[in-house]
């Protein structure tokens, strides 16, 4: 339905209340998540990554090349981002799922809060199978040029980028482990 000046006048609607004569949006539910094979798009051809540096809950600082030989799956997130929320749960199913792979999923949160705030939203929530893992200043998704999140990126055992997603996927699938198994090997 478009809304003209005129109509908004004949209602009353005015300002600040125009967002109450417009229908709701539905909530960004979980279990409408799209598939994951309509959003990675390939890096082709693969490219090495940028170096950055994350931390682990205990605040020691890691870098990628310390996981060079392991497939990995990099998810840029934060707790704050409705998509983000909404996936994280297939990223802890699809992190069980690949443990046996030796490939990581690997969740780096944006928040400022840092440990306090991603272990309080884990807890919250029930997450668990996922590493803690920050990068509070968004570093990393500035080193990689993501374009927002959550963006999540597919490493090889190479070191190199095969894949991203920008947005949320179902992670969860049983299509998306053996696409992630295809491209890491």
């Amino acid at each position: 339905m478009l809304i003209s000046r005129r109509r908004i006048v004949a209602t009353g609607i005015a300002g600040g209340t125009l967002a109450l004569g417009l229908p709701a949006r539905k909530p960004f539910a979980a279990d409408r998540l799209p598939e994951l094979a309509t959003v990675l798009e390939p890096t082709d051809p693969p490219v090495a990554p940028p170096a950055i540096t994350f931390l682990d809950k205990n605040g020691t600082p890691h870098q990628l090349a310390e996981f060079l030989g392991h497939g990995m799956v990099i998810n840029l997130w934060a707790t704050w981002c409705v998509p983000c929320v909404a996936e994280l749960p297939a990223l802890a199913k699809l992190a069980r799922i690949l443990a046996p792979d030796d490939i990581a999923v690997m969740p780096l949160s944006s928040d400022r809060g840092g440990l306090s705030k991603v272990q309080a939203f884990f807890d919250d929530r029930g997450i668990s199978g996922l590493p803690i893992l920050l990068d509070p200043k968004g570093a990393a998704g500035q080193a990689w040029g993501a374009k927002g999140i959550p963006t999540t990126l597919i490493i090889d055992r190479l070191g190199r980028e095969r894949a991203r997603a920008e947005g949320a996927a179902d992670w969860a699938a049983p299509a998306a482990a053996a696409l992630i198994r295809k491209l890491v090997a």
